[in-house]
């Protein structure tokens, strides 16, 4: 089973929330909102996607959905193979689910972003890719910094609870002391628990820096690898969590159309 959750963010604000989650075990697709888009809906004026009309349905399809298959590129395209080197994705695997889980799936037009559920390894490690977050708001230095990352530079995390939007926001701080990036808002509340443990065993890597004319949002692709301590379960706060029906399971089989 592989599984995606789907973010929104409110650009007043900045926040993220996950507001849904996209599942796929080889031959149907399933969507059911989480209980973020709950918060979100009562705090920020998120509103319902136009696909997804009610919030306490199992949506399924033997077809990626409309919403999710528009954020991958056609392999028809001439710049594809360009696009896997940028997300770092070997020939062979570049399924849908695998492009959208490294790629984010972002787009200028709307405001959501689509990340995978951390899985561990045989050895009980947590791995996870990410593109750093909020590269628009740092300074040219910090850019040019950026563009000399090397392959399997390490990378640290450091609290920015200074921050105006976001307490809880989390830095990617160089040796050298340059700041090159936030984490994505959605691992933060996994990061603090793992980092509360034992910090040492946090180890945050460039995995690939894409020059220009990559867009920023594609610029610094990181890896995190850590172990994970007993009783740890990612994502397990209540946004992430699924809004089932009530009683029994019930699905809405979608006709794929136009998003």
């Amino acid at each position: 089973m592989k599984t995606l959750f789907l973010a929104w963010q409110n650009r007043k604000t900045l926040f993220w929330f996950p507001i849904g989650r996209l599942t796929f075990n080889g031959n149907k697709y399933e969507f059911v909102y989480t209980y973020g888009a709950k918060i979100a809906q009562s705090e920020h004026d998120f509103q319902l996607l136009y696909s997804f009309p009610e919030l306490d349905k199992v949506y399924t399809s033997t077809e990626l959905f409309p919403l999710f298959s528009n954020r991958v590129m056609r392999r028809s395209r001439p710049d594809y193979k360009n696009y896997l080197e940028c997300l770092n994705i070997p020939e062979g695997e570049d399924d849908p689910i695998a492009i959208l889980s490294r790629s984010g799936g972002r787009k200028v037009t709307d405001h959501f972003e689509v990340f995978p559920f951390p899985e561990a390894d045989e050895n009980g490690l947590y791995h996870i890719h990410f593109f750093a977050h909020g590269l628009r708001y740092f300074p040219e230095c910090a850019i040019e910094r950026i563009n000399k990352l090397q392959s399997g530079e390490l990378l640290y995390l450091t609290h920015d609870f200074q921050n105006p939007y976001d307490c809880h926001a989390l830095l990617l701080r160089t040796e050298d002391k340059y700041n090159v990036g936030y984490s994505p808002r959605y691992l933060v509340h996994d990061f603090f628990q793992i980092l509360g443990q034992n910090p040492e065993l946090v180890k945050v890597h460039v995995e690939r820096v894409n020059q220009v004319p990559t867009p920023l949002q594609l610029r610094l692709l990181c890896n995190i690898t850590t172990k994970w301590h007993e009783g740890f379960s990612p994502f397990s706060n209540e946004e992430y969590q699924p809004i089932l029906p009530r009683g029994a399971t019930q699905s809405v089989n979608l006709l794929i159309d136009s998003e």
